[in-house]
């Protein structure tokens, strides 16, 4: 009787247990990276620094679409001092490759906003490299790319 009853509880726990694993839903790589790369751009609009400071490695480089190399250091002073009427910023297009513990995210960002007191917009490529260390994603590299025929820079062209 009381080997049942112990067999019947563990039993009840693994099932419970099971469901509970269940009810959360698997995030793949693909879907973290993309919404890591939607909350960067979100902290960069919404001057988060220390979410910034967090998603990108300390050797962080950037590639900016005039050519300009700039860093973590860099990024974070962008993201600071960046004060232009942005009235949306999408990401889309995004396509995302993972090679065990690196990945590659290359996606579009439109932005538009007000310029000069007349409505303007741009259009950027990206391709960011990720690493994944200490169980969480981190950004060690980013480069962006002008759209061809996008009106003008938004606020800074070389940020997101």
């Amino acid at each position: 009787m009381r080997r049942t009853l112990l067999l019947t509880l563990a039993v009840l726990s693994w099932t419970v247990a099971t469901q509970a694993r269940q009810d959360r839903p698997v995030v793949s790589d693909q879907e973290a990276l993309i919404e890591l790369e939607r909350a960067w751009n979100r902290a960069f609009y919404g001057k988060d620094i220390a979410f910034i400071q967090g998603l990108l490695a300390d050797e962080f480089v950037a590639i900016y679409d005039d050519g300009r190399i700039g860093d973590k250091a860099g990024e974070l002073a962008a993201a600071e001092a960046f004060n232009q009427a942005v009235e949306s910023a999408i990401q889309n297009d995004f396509i995302v490759h993972v090679y065990g513990d690196t990945a590659v995210v290359h996606f579009r960002l439109d932005v538009v906003g007000i310029k000069q007191g007349a409505r303007a917009s741009l259009a950027l490529r990206f391709t960011d490299v990720w690493v994944m260390r200490d169980g969480r994603w981190q950004c060690v590299s980013s480069q962006s790319t002008r759209v061809a025929g996008s009106d003008g820079p938004v606020g800074d062209p070389a940020t997101k």
